[in-house]
C-alpha cells in the first residue's frame, strides 16, 4: 500500500531484550504496518543488530511505502545509552553492548537519518504527541513493570538533562535507610513500587513465616508474582492487602514529590502495574493529592496511558520528530 507522494512517514524502531519492533507510521501517528523479531540478545550486538536492519528492510517493504517518503527513523531502547552521539553504553538487557555506535551502524544501512533516545523517553514522547499527553505542555510520564523509569516534557519538549540522563524517577529516594536498589542506592521508589519488587516483597513476608493465600496461589515464595499478587488481593489476603497498602502510599508519595518539583499538568502512568485499574488509581490519586501542595494540585491530573502495546514503536516515531522539529520539515542526519 503505496503512500501518497506528499506524505511523510518515519520508521520505529523498539530495541527490546526480548523482541525488536519496527514500524512505518505515518507523521500523524497513523500505523502503515508493523514486524517483530526475537531479540536473541545472547547472539551478542552484531548479529542483533544484523537482524534488526534485516527487520527495518522488511517492514518498510511490507508497508508499501517508498523509501523516499520516509524522512528519518527513531529507536528507543533500554539505557544507558548517549542520545546525542546515538551510542548505546551498557545496557543490562542487552549483554556485550558496551559503546555501540547503533545510531551510525543503523544510518549506514537504511540510509536515512536516525534518532535515538532511552526507551522511557521514548514512551513520554510518543504519550504526548499521540496520546495521554496530547494538548499538554507540561508533563510526567512513569512506566512502572519490572523497574519504574520516566520521562519529562516541560514547555512541549522533552526534558533530558546534562547529558541526556534525566528523568531516573525511579530512583528518587522515598527511604534514605531503606531497601537496596539495584541501581547500586538505597530506599528508591523502584525498590518498593516496581512489580519486581512487590512480589519480592510479598516473598519476604512469606518466607518469614507470615500466613498468606500467596503461598496456597503460588505454589511456592519463589513463584510468587503479579499475577499471584492480583488473586491475592481480590480475595481480600490481609497479607498481600497490607503489602498493597504500603506500596500505594510509597508510589503516591513518590508521585506527589514529582507534582511538587515539575507542576505538571498531566502525570501519566503506564507500565504492566498499571492493568490493576482503580485498584491503583484510586488510592494513588488520593495519596498524591493529599500529599502535594495545595496550588499544584489544583492544576495536575494523574491519567493512564493510553498507548498500551504500541507505545515503543509510537514513542520512537515521536523521538524522531521531537528532533527534526514538530512538523519533520528539518531533516538532519541524526548522529
Amino acid at each position: 500500500m503505496a503512500g501518497p507522494g506528499s506524505k511523510r512517514y518515519v520508521l520505529g524502531i523498539d530495541i527490546g531484550g526480548t523482541k525488536l519492533a519496527a514500524g512505518v507510521v505515518a507523521i500523524d501517528g497513523s500505523q502503515v504496518s508493523q514486524d517483530r523479531v526475537p531479540t536473541l540478545a545472547h547472539e551478542g550486538p552484531d548479529r542483533v543488530i544484523d537482524r534488526l536492519i534485516d527487520l527495518c528492510r522488511l517492514t518498510v517493504e511490507n508497508s508499501g511505502v517508498p523509501w523516499d517518503q520516509i524522512i528519518a527513523a527513531g529507536v528507543g531502547c533500554g539505557g544507558p545509552l548517549d542520545p546525542h552521539t546515538g551510542v548505546i553504553k551498557e545496557p543490562p538487557n542487552l549483554p556485550g553492548w558496551v559503546d555501540i555506535p547503533l545510531v551510525q551502524r543503523l544510518h549506514e544501512a537504511l540510509g536515512i537519518p536516525v534518532y535515538l533516545d532511552n526507551d522511557a523517553n521514548a514512551a513520554a514522547l510518543g504519550e504526548h504527541r499521540f496520546g495521554a499527553g496530547r494538548g499538554v505542555d507540561n508533563l510526567v510520564y512513569l512506566t512502572i513493570s519490572t523497574g519504574i523509569g520516566g520521562g519529562i516534557i516541560i514547555g512541549g519538549r522533552l526534558y533530558q538533562g546534562e547529558n541526556g540522563n534525566a528523568g531516573e524517577i525511579g530512583h528518587m529516594s522515598v527511604a534514605f535507610d531503606g531497601r537496596d536498589c539495584n541501581c547500586g542506592g538505597r530506599g528508591c521508589l523502584e525498590a518498593y513500587a516496581s512489580g519486581t519488587n512487590i512480589a519480592a516483597r510479598a516473598r519476604e513476608a512469606v518466607e518469614a513465616g507470615e500466613r498468606s493465600l500467596l503461598l496456597e496461589i503460588a505454589g511456592s515464595p519463589e513463584l510468587i508474582n503479579g499475577e499471584a499478587i492480583d488473586a491475592a488481593l481480590r480475595a481480600g489476603d490481609p497479607l498481600t492487602v497490607r503489602i498493597w497498602d504500603e506500596t500505594m502510599e510509597i508510589l503516591g508519595t513518590g508521585i506527589a514529590n514529582v507534582i511538587n518539583i515539575f507542576n505538571p499538568k498531566r502525570v501519566v502512568l503506564g507500565g504492566g502495574i498499571t492493568n490493576f485499574g482503580s485498584t491503583l488509581f484510586d488510592p494513588i490519586r488520593r495519596i498524591a493529592m493529599s500529599r502535594a501542595m495545595g496550588p499544584l494540585t489544583e492544576v495536575v491530573e494523574i491519567v493512564p496511558a493510553q498507548l498500551g502495546g504500541q507505545v515503543g514503536v509510537l514513542g520512537a516515531v515521536a523521538v524522531a520528530l521531537e528532533r527534526i522539529g514538530t512538523t519533520g520539515s528539518e531533516v538532519g542526519v541524526g548522529v
